[in-house]
């Protein structure tokens, strides 16, 4: 049990924590500019939140330590919450969903640039700890559920239509660090949702985020989430948070992705996306497989070889060596729909 004293934080907390890193293109990690402190169009700065201001939130309602079967691990760098706040480009009036807001920091920030926040919450200690300290702005919804069993529409909705404009649709983001062992499944329910989301900018797991913006062909990373993750958005990872900016201390270091979602329209052509992802799937789970093995459940071997022939593929080409375009191609002439 970690023993917490406000007066005397562990030596791993006592001095700032350490700077963010992005990466260049190469993968090596150069100084971040430093990130400017925002205000806020409306100047209502609330207080940074800090390891002391954390742990006094959580002692508040009684609850010593974050909770390991939910993933908790708490934003200790204010820096942090600003860079997620700026790179989704929240601002006044914005509609932004936030998932598992723990003690309220990255809301706290969200409130500040003028952003109505709907925020999910799984815990119901940190729910209720979430709603009194916002309890005196009407810029919070708080809602005590699984995200992955609630219905995102129906609680968006109405707040969609209050900031309709006859001009332009309106879209929510989503700005959330999310508790790790949920960011696979989070992901791949939220990136379809380019009807109601904008953009979605997350805090993950640094190998995760690194793994689901850039994976290059023919490497053991390469796998259907990459083909998921770049049908439905433009992936971008931004910047490395170093693991001691959180508390408890993860065994990872994090990082920040964004996604640019896709419109219905922008999506590439295929006549169902469930067959489509079907056929990847199968593709995938024989990797090293040649496609005219793996597929033969589909159509003959015979039609999968000329299919690959047409799209610029040799015939005994594997998963990982196509690309989405690839992938779409091939189903496209081998599906039977």
């Amino acid at each position: 049990m970690l023993s917490v004293r406000p007066s005397s934080p562990p030596p791993c907390l006592a001095a700032p924590p350490p700077p963010l890193t992005r990466p260049c293109p190469a993968r090596r990690l150069l100084p971040c500019v430093a990130v400017a402190a925002a205000t806020g169009q409306r100047g209502r700065r609330r207080g940074d939140d800090d390891y002391h201001a954390t742990i006094r939130s959580l002692n508040s309602r009684g609850r010593h330590t974050p909770r390991k079967s939910l993933g908790q691990h708490y934003m200790l760098n204010s820096s942090v919450n600003e860079e997620l706040v700026r790179v989704a480009g929240v601002g006044e009036g914005d509609v932004v969903l936030e998932i598992g807001p723990g003690t309220g920091s990255l809301t706290n920030v969200l409130i500040d640039a003028g952003a109505t926040v709907v925020a999910i919450e799984k815990d119901p200690h940190m729910a209720t700890l979430v709603q009194e300290r916002f309890r005196s702005t009407d810029q919070l919804m708080v809602l005590q559920e699984d995200f992955t069993k609630c219905h995102i529409h129906s609680h968006l909705s109405s707040l969609l239509e209050k900031n309709h404009k006859e001009s332009s649709p309106t879209y929510a983001k989503v700005v959330s660090n999310l508790p790790f062992n949920i960011s696979t499944e989070v992901v791949k329910q939220l990136l379809p949702m380019g009807d109601v989301f904008s953009d979605v900018v997350l805090l993950l797991q640094d190998e995760a985020a690194s793994r689901l913006a850039d994976c290059s062909l023919r490497t053991p990373e390469y796998r259907p989430i990459n083909i998921f993750v770049k049908f439905y958005s433009d992936p971008a990872y931004i910047i490395k948070v170093e693991r001691t900016n959180f508390f408890p201390e993860p065994n990872v270091d994090a990082a920040i992705i964004r996604f640019r979602l896709k419109r219905s329209a922008e999506y590439p052509l295929v006549a169902s996306s469930k067959s489509f992802f079907s056929m990847v799937n199968s593709a995938f789970n024989g990797k090293r497989k040649m496609l005219r093995k793996s597929l033969q459940h589909i159509c003959p071997s015979v039609e999968i070889e000329a299919a690959l022939i047409t799209i610029g593929q040799p015939v005994t080409a594997r998963p990982e060596e196509l690309t989405l375009d690839d992938f779409v191609s091939l189903h496209n002439l081998i599906a039977k729909n």
